[in-house]
């Protein structure tokens, strides 16, 4: 694996941070006029339905293996995501607490993989929960005005997310694989469910008047949420961690919420509360301590 990005890897990872930072905004333009779950699986029949007949599926993964991941990825993650924000959860917010599943994805390995954190992780995590509790337990004015609902939902969207981590790992113990084709065939396990969980909770009469009702700003955030932030990102985040060390890749999604925070209150004129801006600080600190730890502790030692 290279040790450095090149300038065009630089750019692509500079392009997955702005994709996935104003994917937070979109999200609550799109939950404007359109209810959760069923923009959830209108998210993923963009991202699958036209491409399966021209991707093949990825060889030599197992079809337990990708409907793990499209479930845990599609109902777990995104569904409690663009419900936690509908229920209350700010746009800027959920993009600082989604960046939690880093932490929870380290217990997860630690308890089904056998990965032993080390010291540094561990104080990594006990910073971000100091800030992840100052989060929640603050209240923003106005458009951040944040319920406990939508922080719950969040939190529990970073644990899917997480479980979704771990079976990536086990996809890649697997065989090599396509990310695009990976990403194209597991969106197809989430649809039903979604459709059929939005059909229980909205009703089928609400249901078909949000479909008629689907105007070219409610289509350009389906084609924005399915085609920029899942293809395009996850397709180029996936290449970069197989072309280079976790280490490297990894510390740039530092400045997701970075982008989250500021597209929010450019555009929704979101406005956090000053326990919302120290417990940020927090969750990014325990980020950072999270993984440049190591490296501190080795220059240390040299000294």
């Amino acid at each position: 694996m290279s040790a450095a990005l090149s300038r065009a890897d630089w750019a692509k990872a500079l392009v997955v941070v702005l994709v996935w930072g104003l994917n937070f905004v979109v999200m609550k333009w799109g939950l404007a006029t359109v209810s959760p779950l069923l923009l959830c699986a209108l998210r993923f029949m963009a991202a699958s339905l036209p491409f399966v007949l021209f991707v093949r599926p990825p060889r030599h993964l197992s079809w337990g293996v990708m409907a793990g991941y499209g479930l845990a990825q599609g109902v777990g993650q995104f569904g409690l995501l663009f419900t936690g924000m509908q229920l209350g959860m700010p746009a800027g917010m959920a993009s600082v607490v989604l960046q939690t599943q880093a932490f929870i994805t380290m217990l997860l390995a630690a308890a089904f993989l056998g990965e032993v954190p080390h010291r540094w992780q561990w104080l990594g995590l006990c910073i971000a929960i100091g800030g992840l509790v100052l989060i929640g337990a603050a209240h923003g004015d106005g458009a951040s005005g944040m319920t406990l609902a939508g922080f719950v939902l969040t939190v529990s969207a970073a644990a899917m997310w997480s479980t979704s981590n771990l079976l990536t790992r086990v996809a890649a113990r697997q065989g090599p694989y396509e990310p695009v084709s990976f990403i194209v065939w597991t969106s197809l396990f989430p649809i039903v469910p979604l459709l059929l969980l939005s059909w229980w909770v909205d009703g089928a009469d609400t249901m078909a008047q949000q479909l008629r009702g689907l105007g070219w700003r409610e289509l350009g955030v389906v084609a924005y949420l399915a085609l920029l932030s899942t293809l395009l990102g996850y397709g180029l985040w996936t290449r970069l961690l197989q072309r280079y060390a976790a280490s490297t890749v990894a510390p740039l999604s530092l400045l997701v919420p970075v982008v989250g925070l500021v597209s929010a209150m450019l555009l929704l004129g979101e406005r956090p509360s000053a326990w919302q801006w120290l417990g940020t600080l927090g969750v990014l600190l325990g980020m950072m301590v999270n993984q440049f730890g190591g490296l501190w502790a080795r220059r240390g030692r040299r000294i």
